[in-house]
């Protein structure tokens, strides 16, 4: 696909619309700085842009679409650049619109378990900000120290709740969107109800940035949950870590996370953090549960039906955590085996989805075709909605077996996931680097009408082009 070039006078206009102290070039900021824009945390990829847009306004997001509509220029939007799929890669050079000033709480509705923020609010502020007047939105990437409420949104982003409570497409009543064209339109209305036409406001949610820019978001929101109860359950077999997922649902049980965690990827972590964790020799993997609610005995009551259930397995002593401090380290090396695992090697992770109970076959899929194809993995994920982070360690790969040679057995790990009824993306998106592997998922059929969707948004295709497709 062939774009215009940026010109002087684009810029200028650039200039015009946000101030020239938002418009980064290479020339004007520090090399390292605006080498930032050009990658987020897919393995070492980079791609400069030719300049990067900071709008403070959603105007300001609108005009900049116009000009570049006209000008035939693409435009890549980026939130914190914690993406995995290089979704926010500018591939295509031009211009990176950056969200970071976009970073306001407008207004939370307590009267109707509601909030109206802008797409550039952290996760986490934007979650404290609501537990202070006593309201849960429950979303948490990984990443929520750093990622943006837009790029959650671009990928439908879950996290350990989602088990319970559901991804964020699950709490977003309406948006405010920037289209290529230049026009700002409200996508549905402030109502836990809407049955008025097609549902825009869902099609923008895990569009990942290539249909339009949201720049304002209306969330419906939750009560807070004032209780919870956390263990650590070690596994000496990593099937049966995967198997015991599905036996605590079937007992009638609904963790508000369910994480699974084999050996090195808990090591690792732990290790990274230099959080002492006492790991015996023969245990393989473990799983991180959690239950919350809003009456403590009503939860040790759940925690000892848990119980029951795992006395069907093989698993050591069960740790309890009894304080917030061991709360809060247990999550911190959960959340926290990404940058350990970046921390170790290069790597490339895919993000799995299959129904939970067919976890443990995917895992075994997963080790099987590594030991035939020479690669080494570490593997975490969501297990309480069968979402398995698959981390492929570069290691001693050579650039040919990492460019070239991955490509079969990743392709076979996406099939494996299809067979079990999956799909080869959970939260992390499309992006860029599994666009070589949707026909895995999707059929030409089902192509061609993202493709006709993509049309009638951004005829002229400048919004995020490259990805997805």
């Amino acid at each position: 696909m062939a774009f215009n070039q940026l010109t002087p006078e684009l810029v200028v206009a650039f200039e015009g619309v946000v101030g020239p102290a938002n418009v980064l070039t290479a020339q004007r900021v520090e090399t390292d700085v605006y080498a930032d824009y050009g990658r987020d945390h897919t393995e070492d990829l980079e791609f400069a842009p030719d300049v990067v847009l900071r709008p403070g306004t959603a105007e300001e997001v609108a005009a900049i679409m116009g000009l570049c509509h006209a000008a035939g220029v693409p435009v890549t939007a980026r939130g914190a650049g914690t993406g995995l799929s290089g979704g926010a890669l500018p591939i295509h050079h031009g211009v990176v619109l950056s969200t970071e000033r976009l970073n306001r709480i407008l207004q939370i509705d307590e009267r109707n378990l509601q909030a109206t923020v802008e797409p550039g609010v952290i996760n986490e502020v934007f979650q404290n900000a609501v537990k202070e007047v006593g309201l849960f939105y429950p979303p948490d990437p990984a990443s929520k120290g750093s990622c943006t409420l837009g790029g959650n949104l671009a990928h439908s982003s879950g996290g350990p709740r989602a088990v319970k409570y559901g991804t964020t497409k699950d709490y977003v009543l309406n948006l405010q969107v920037a289209l290529p064209t230049g026009e700002l339109i409200w996508t549905a209305a402030n109502t836990l109800k809407n049955s008025t036409g097609y549902n825009l406001t869902q099609l923008m949610v895990g569009s990942e940035g290539t249909l339009g820019i949201i720049t304002k978001v209306v969330f419906r929101l939750l009560p807070y949950p004032q209780q919870n109860v956390l263990m650590l359950v070690p596994f000496r077999q990593e099937a049966q870590a995967a198997e015991a997922v599905s036996a605590v649902f079937r007992a009638g049980i609904i963790p508000s996370a369910m994480e699974f965690m084999e050996r090195e990827a808990i090591a690792w972590s732990s290790n990274y953090l230099n959080i002492p964790l006492t790991l015996p020799e023969e245990i393989r993997a473990h799983l991180l549960i959690e239950l919350d609610g809003q009456d403590l005995d009503q939860l040790y009551k759940e925690a000892e039906q848990v119980y029951a259930v795992l006395e069907n397995y093989d698993v050591d002593e069960i740790l309890l955590a009894d304080t917030a401090a061991q709360k809060d380290d247990l999550w911190k090396i959960r959340r926290n085996i990404g940058n350990s695992v970046r921390y170790n090697s290069v790597y490339k992770e895919e993000d799995t989805v299959v129904p939970r109970a067919e976890l443990p076959t995917l895992l075994k899929g997963v080790k099987e075709i590594g030991a035939r194809y020479g690669f080494k993995s570490v593997c975490y994920g969501h297990a309480g909605d069968g979402n398995l982070h698959v981390n492929i360690i570069r290691g001693e790969l050579t650039d040919e077996q990492w460019n070239v040679g991955l490509r079969q057995p990743i392709s076979e790990i996406f099939e494996l996931c299809v067979q079990l009824g999956g799909t080869i993306s959970g939260e992390h998106g499309i992006g860029l680097v599994q666009k070589p592997y949707i026909g895995i998922a999707l059929k030409e059929a089902n192509l061609n009408l993202m493709r006709g969707i993509k049309a009638v948004f951004d005829p002229k295709g400048i919004l995020n082009p490259g990805k997805i497709f």
